[in-house]
């Protein structure tokens, strides 16, 4: 039995994330990111993606995290505060990619924020790439792989909306973003598939994201 699926594990988890979060700072650049002396956990993904309301029903909050009305708008590093000790850790926000509309200087400073970050962030025990659960994986989300395989973070890919679509086409979708994730060494192999309407998945997200921080 996996460390993610260990009953013990994700009661800790499911008791961690009900108790103090707190919003810590904005990041626009690196020099204002936190001192790094906790783990950090990174949440990426498309704009419109859920990434808003997928932190909050990880959280069980209801206004944690928000969206921008703008898709693209928010390009900081958005830190929250999780636990108290013994353990620890940080859960970022990281800005929504793949807008369309965004200026071409607004992309560029946003993949050189997020390049930084991730290859000179020594805390940042693992990555979720969030992937819209109707769409699958896009050349966007691709990209943002790509770099972290070469930064050599380690990534979960989390499907969001799950709810959306039947449940034979989510297994259909799971199964070819595994079979594309194995191609990928900075993947991890389990994929998150999750509703932050229903609550679906919740649980085990919490549950992985316990483990990469204590790992």
């Amino acid at each position: 039995m996996s460390k993610a699926a260990e009953p013990d594990l994700a009661e800790q988890a499911r008791r961690l994330f009900s108790g103090p979060i707190d919003f810590l700072k904005s990041a626009p650049k690196l020099e204002h990111l936190p001192d790094p002396t906790v783990p950090e956990i990174a949440f990426a993904g498309r704009s419109n993606v859920g990434k808003s309301s997928l932190i909050n029903g990880v959280t069980n909050r209801n206004k944690l995290a928000r969206a921008s009305n703008t898709p693209g708008r928010t390009q900081e590093l958005n830190y929250f505060d999780v636990g108290r000790d013994p353990i620890v850790f940080r859960l970022v926000d990281m800005p929504g990619y793949g807008f369309a509309e965004a200026p071409k200087d607004m992309v560029k400073r946003w993949r050189f924020l997020i390049n930084d970050y991730l290859r000179g962030r020594q805390v940042l025990k693992r990555a979720l790439v969030l992937v819209d659960s109707r769409h699958g994986l896009k050349d966007v989300d691709r990209d943002v792989m790509k770099m972290l395989d070469d930064a050599a973070v380690s990534y979960h890919l989390v499907l969001t909306k799950a709810d959306k679509i039947k449940p034979t086409e989510l297994a259909a979708r799971i199964t070819a973003i595994q079979a594309e994730a194995a191609k990928h060494p900075a993947a991890h192999p389990l994929i998150l598939p999750t509703s932050s309407e229903t609550g679906a998945g919740l649980a085990e997200l919490r549950t992985a994201i316990l483990e990469a921080v204590l790992s």
